[in-house]
């Protein structure tokens, strides 16, 4: 076969012939987009939202810029409640609770600031049953102890945030939580599955 007819077949063929050997494919860049719109990205993993928020949001809606920490306790309070095995509504309910009671700080004592003794992401107190103030200061240990709580709350997954949230927390303020569905829901939107 002829030297030049089968570099050019093979060249047709999206393969290079370098020195008597077949070296593989040509790489083939690509010219750049002249298409400037910006592309969606789909993350098919994530929580439906109507899961996440069934009612629709109550009100006017919060939000606070979360440090490291503060994201690494929305973490854990969906870890922990993965762990229990109950749906993501549970992990909204649970982080707006906190982020009302705390701001997802894991507070410890206040001092002369405390509500009486409330401790950790959730405000619980040692002296109403909730656990020692080693325990209400874990962060998986206290979500695991307001889920818990909101198990007990027949139709817990039917109900508004704020209904669900007062029925365990039993807060002067009820219908607080309520402000804090939306981050709630998007901070479980993406951390869920990561």
């Amino acid at each position: 076969m002829n030297t030049i007819f089968r570099k050019s077949m093979l060249s047709v063929a999206g393969l290079a012939f370098a020195g008597g050997v077949f070296a593989g494919p040509i790489a083939h860049v690509a010219a750049p987009s002249t298409d400037a719109r910006p592309v969606a990205v789909v993350q098919a993993d994530k929580p439906d939202t109507s899961k996440l928020i069934p009612h629709g949001t109550q009100g006017d809606q919060s939000h606070i810029d979360l440090n490291d920490e503060q994201t690494g306790n929305a973490k854990a309070i969906i870890a922990a409640t993965k762990k229990a095995g109950l749906p993501e509504r549970a992990a909204v309910i649970s982080i707006a609770t906190s982020l009302q009671e705390s701001k997802l700080e894991n507070l410890g004592h206040l001092g002369d600031m405390n509500d009486h003794d409330s401790l950790g992401l959730f405000q619980q107190r040692p002296s109403s049953g909730w656990g020692t103030p080693e325990q209400i200061t874990d962060p998986e240990y206290s979500t695991t102890a307001f889920l818990k709580g909101l198990r007990q709350v027949d139709g817990w997954q039917d109900m508004p945030l704020t209904e669900a949230a007062q029925t365990v927390q039993v807060s002067a303020f009820p219908d607080a939580y309520a402000q804090w569905e939306q981050q709630a829901a998007d901070l479980v939107g993406q951390y869920w599955n990561s």
